[in-house]
């Protein structure tokens, strides 16, 4: 693909949060991370409105390994109470994924100037992204380097696995064009140690959440991508 980037994030913990472990205060990793978690990810190394990450695949290095600790959540009512998370421990994984202009925000054509977006992609992934980088939640914090995605043996070369339903990611409107917050579901399956992600567009579980718009930006609040090239 045009604009494809391919890297390393690897982290002591990460926590892909199953929605269902939430309602009792508890929180439990997915043993996979969601393609919105790998997203974010690519988003933290470069993004703007202007582009579409599309995450295209992820090959689990490491052996899926899970790890439970007793935390104590913010309790914003006051209190003192004791949640357990289980994280999953000593993660990497290889991803490939590459950017698109947003079709869905015209308002921005003056700021599509490919080549120097993808020039400056590069340049955040190998000083180790834009903003700080994290498996999930906040206090996994991860590192992110240039790979081949090919490169160095998987713990599962050779397996194929089934995970069940998991969350995709969710629909925003400022890349769907639609007034609206949704959330996509799917069933990922492993093939020699790589998930590969359908497209968004593509996912046929999707459930509305709320309404929503999508935010303005232009000139007059977004630098664009020719002055943030000059700066660098």
């Amino acid at each position: 693909m045009r604009n494809t980037i391919e890297f390393k994030v690897y982290g002591e913990y990460a926590l892909f949060t199953d929605p269902l472990t939430k309602l009792g205060g508890e929180k439990m990793s997915y043993q996979v991370p969601t393609y919105q978690a790998i997203k974010g990810i690519v988003e933290s190394i470069y993004w703007k409105p202007t582009i579409l990450i599309v995450v295209d695949a992820i090959r689990i290095m490491h052996p899926i390994k899970m790890e439970a600790k007793g935390m104590r959540p913010i309790e914003y009512g006051g209190g003192n109470s004791l949640a357990h998370y289980t994280y999953l421990r000593d993660v990497c994984y290889h991803v490939r994924a590459h950017f698109e202009f947003n079709e869905n925000r015209p308002d921005l054509v003056f700021d599509r100037n490919e080549g120097k977006h993808y020039s400056i992609m590069k340049r955040s992934l190998e000083a180790g992204g834009r903003r700080d980088i994290f498996l999930g939640a906040r206090e996994c914090q991860a590192y992110v380097e240039p790979i081949d995605f090919d490169s160095d043996d998987s713990f599962y070369d050779g397996a194929d696995l089934h995970f069940g339903t998991m969350v995709h990611g969710f629909d925003y409107p400022d890349e769907t064009g639609r007034d609206e917050l949704a959330v996509r579901l799917w069933n990922p399956v492993m093939k020699d140690g790589v998930i590969a992600f359908p497209r968004p567009e593509t996912c046929s579980l999707v459930k509305t959440v709320k309404s929503m718009s999508a935010k303005p930006f232009d000139a007059s609040n977004m630098t664009g991508v020719v002055e943030l090239y000059e700066q660098l």
